[in-house]
């Protein structure tokens, strides 16, 4: 009977029963938020990462935190253990786009506004914010879309250079844009827009580059169609 007892007081609080609809309602939310925002980044997101794949995170954040902060919001003993249980959590894989953190921001603040039992205000201030992306995205307009992102590796050694590399894609007749550029005492790396017109071209920059320093790496992604 006692374990009966302790089940029952587990499972049917009268208290957490009466709030359970409302939970339900701020996680429907939630999730539906969570996928336009997806959608937004993946349409108007400038990140060289795959945003389809990270984009699919934004609906488990959302969720996960409307659930989190819609338990502890009520005892400040459970706030006191989320902020102690969170305290080992380490992220081993560094964020290198700051458009991935504001989204995932974003994505949060969502999930705390929904969890606090402001869902009005979370809403409206969630349209607000997707306006003024939707806008911007409009204001910058439509440029040509390069169809590869090329990333290169260089041990310090080679003393290649962005410039050096820029120069060799315009020798090539390729339009580029540098994007992000890393260097360490060991390594350097670049990451460029592109466009490419024939798949020649990427094998003579790469040749072009190895005879540089045959330890370049060159890598490639999102490619949007290259033709012989």
């Amino acid at each position: 009977m006692q374990i009966e007892q302790s089940l029952r007081d587990l499972l049917w609080n009268p208290e957490m029963v009466a709030s359970l609809p409302k939970l339900v309602l701020s996680l429907g939310i939630a999730a539906l938020l969570g996928v336009i925002l997806g959608q937004v980044y993946i349409h108007f997101g400038q990140s060289l990462s795959n945003r389809r794949l990270f984009a699919r995170n934004f609906l488990v954040l959302v969720v996960t935190t409307t659930l989190i902060i819609s338990i502890v919001r009520s005892s400040l003993a459970l706030s006191l253990g989320l902020v102690g249980a969170l305290s080992i959590v380490r992220f081993r894989a560094p964020i290198k786009e700051p458009e991935e953190l504001v989204y995932l921001f974003l994505a949060i603040s969502i999930g705390l506004g929904l969890g606090a039992g402001q869902a009005l205000v979370t809403i409206i201030a969630f349209g607000v914010i997707l306006a003024l992306i939707v806008l911007r995205g409009w204001m910058r307009g439509t440029p040509a879309n390069p169809n590869l992102y090329v990333t290169v590796t260089s041990p310090t050694t080679a003393n290649l250079g962005a410039g050096q590399m820029l120069q060799a894609l315009a020798d090539l007749g390729a339009g580029a844009r540098l994007k992000r550029l890393d260097q360490s005492p060991e390594h350097l790396e670049a990451a460029f827009h592109v466009d490419f017109k024939q798949v020649a071209h990427l094998e003579q920059f790469t040749e072009r580059l190895r005879g540089i320093s045959p330890q370049v790496r060159v890598s490639c992604l999102d490619d949007s169609g290259l033709h012989s």
